[in-house]
């Protein structure tokens, strides 16, 4: 049984699309609806339901900001409008459908279609982590597998100079001057890295302890192998002193 969450400024519209998934009781079931983004942001970052059903235009949170506030997106996103010309943007923001309100019954059983699918996927994407995980801590401790684009890398630690944020995603800048970019938060990289080879410089950065050139003191920066130049933030500079 899918999880549904509904946020919409109106009440009526939240209504209108509860009594709609009704019609699916047997599949799909509302687990909480809000009228105020806030509450709904508060919810949605310690509950994870398997679809969001997201109204665009609120006076107070436009629903693309909503998407933006939001910790962790782990579920799948149905965008909710009056007006078509949102659709593009909301796959932008990798929303899996949109329904054009009314919501047509024919639609939705499509869109639920979908959703299925999606929460299939992350099922198994989880099991692929742990498996990969599991993988990481008992064999080569020098090697990390990571799964992307629908394969799996296996790297040696001593290729990977070090990887940078890009909110949602992470950039694995490699010795050979190639870059691997994985959608995945910095802190899910960091998890299945080794410890005592790798190194939080800064809410944006890990780096290669071993591939350090430089410690700028008094600029508080380190050049790595490649050159490039890395700040180290400074309430983690004392763990970084211990580490070297």
């Amino acid at each position: 049984m899918l999880k549904a969450v509904i946020v919409d400024d109106e009440p009526k519209a939240i209504q209108s699309l509860i009594w709609e998934l009704s019609n699916f009781n047997q599949e799909i079931e509302v687990m909480a609806s809000f009228s105020k983004p806030d509450d709904a942001l508060k919810f949605l970052n310690t509950n994870t339901p398997d679809c969001l059903f997201l109204d665009v235009q609120m006076p107070t949170i436009g629903g693309f900001q909503f998407l933006e506030q939001l910790k962790n997106i782990n579920f799948a996103v149905v965008i909710t409008t009056a007006y078509d010309e949102y659709a593009i943007k909301a796959l932008k923001h990798e929303a899996i459908d949109y329904l054009l309100k009314p919501i047509d019954s024919d639609d939705l059983s499509a869109c639920i279609s979908k959703i299925k699918r999606h929460s299939e996927r992350t099922v198994n994407s989880q099991k692929l982590e742990r498996m990969l995980s599991n993988f990481n801590s008992q064999f080569d401790k020098k090697k990390i597998t990571i799964n992307t684009d629908g394969k799996l890398l296996f790297l040696d630690v001593d290729d990977i100079i070090y990887i940078e944020s890009d909110g949602n995603y992470s950039t694995l800048f490699l010795q050979n001057r190639k870059k691997i970019v994985l959608t995945k938060k910095l802190k899910e990289v960091d998890a299945i890295l080794p410890e005592h080879y790798f190194f939080r410089i800064h809410n944006s950065y890990i780096i290669n302890l071993n591939k350090i050139k430089a410690f700028i003191k008094n600029e508080g920066y380190v050049i790595m192998d490649s050159e490039h130049k890395i700040p180290v933030a400074r309430q983690r500079k004392s763990d970084f002193l211990e580490k070297l």
